[in-house]
């Protein structure tokens, strides 16, 4: 298990920690009920709870120390097996970020520009949310600290045209990977969805009909609920990866496990703090086992 996990599932940690030295052996039938009742109030969903604490009733499992390693097995077995390395193929890449208002993109994307250039990328950062003047500078602010180039578009201007003259811009000016933040936006709001549809589409016109990453950025704070705005979004626009962003902070974090096992799309990357350096390429096995193994 690394450090870094078990410091950022601390709050989820506790939560089924706790719980789970109180189930006692023997592991009699009602043990499987308060299981499903832990995993429940860990926030990864009634139908998930009952489907793991099944998986574990199976293995039949003697001790309570058997039983959390049928658990952490169980949990991995549902979670996506899509790829989680980041395509960073083209010239340039280009990753697209999307996600409510306050889900933490401009964020994620600062300490995305900022570990790119550490590993010798030059990443530039395209500033598409032209609805607010503040989330342009904002994001100019993030990718100055960073130490990244940015583009920014004008504000009431077209996002689309944004991202276009952007992924041009960083071809002429010798940009290996192209950052876009987009407006944040509710999964209700069906206008929104569509621009950002349109988006998607120009951005791959602009590629010259390559691939882009396209993740959508969740706020671990925010649990279960993130699922009802993945469904809307993944049926905008197909989500290549998630990034969740405030995990440190979050005692929901079970419903990544939900939320990857419904979509089928992997967690990416994760905000483990609020520095510049805080964010991770997510390990799912590493995560889990800080979840529910004890040091």
């Amino acid at each position: 298990m690394t450090s870094v996990w078990s410091r950022v599932s601390g709050r989820t940690r506790k939560v089924f920690a706790a719980g789970i030295r109180a189930l006692n052996p023997p592991l009699a039938p009602g043990y499987y009920d308060e299981l499903e009742a832990l995993l429940v109030a860990g926030d990864i969903g009634p139908a998930m709870a009952e489907r793991l604490a099944g998986s574990v009733r199976a293995r039949s499992p003697r001790t309570r120390d058997e039983a959390v390693a049928a658990l952490v097995d169980a949990v991995l077995s549902v979670m996506s097996k899509e790829p989680r390395e980041l395509v960073l193929y083209g010239d340039p890449a280009c990753v697209l970020f999307y996600g409510i208002n306050g889900a933490g993109k401009t964020t994620a994307i600062g300490k995305l520009a900022y570990r790119l250039r550490t590993q010798g990328r030059n990443p530039l950062v395209v500033a598409a949310d032209t609805y607010r003047a503040a989330g342009i500078e904002q994001m100019v602010a993030w990718a100055e600290r960073a130490g990244a180039a940015s583009f920014a578009g004008a504000p009431d201007g077209d996002p689309a045209a944004v991202v276009f003259d952007g992924v041009r811009h960083a071809r002429r000016r010798g940009h290996d990977v192209v950052l876009v933040d987009t407006a944040g936006r509710l999964q209700t709001q069906h206008n929104l969805l569509q621009e950002l549809a349109k988006v998607g589409r120009v951005a791959t016109k602009a590629l010259d009909g390559g691939a882009f990453e396209s993740l959508l950025v969740l706020d671990a704070v925010l649990g279960l609920s993130s699922l009802a705005q993945a469904r809307a979004f993944h049926k905008a626009i197909p989500i290549t990866g998630l990034v969740l962003a405030k995990l440190d902070g979050s005692a929901k974090g079970g419903a990544v496990i939900a939320i990857e096992s419904e979509l089928d799309v992997p967690v990416k990357l994760a905000g483990v703090g609020e520095g510049i350096e805080d964010l991770e390429p997510f390990d799912p096995e590493a995560f889990v086992r800080s979840l529910f193994v004890e040091d």
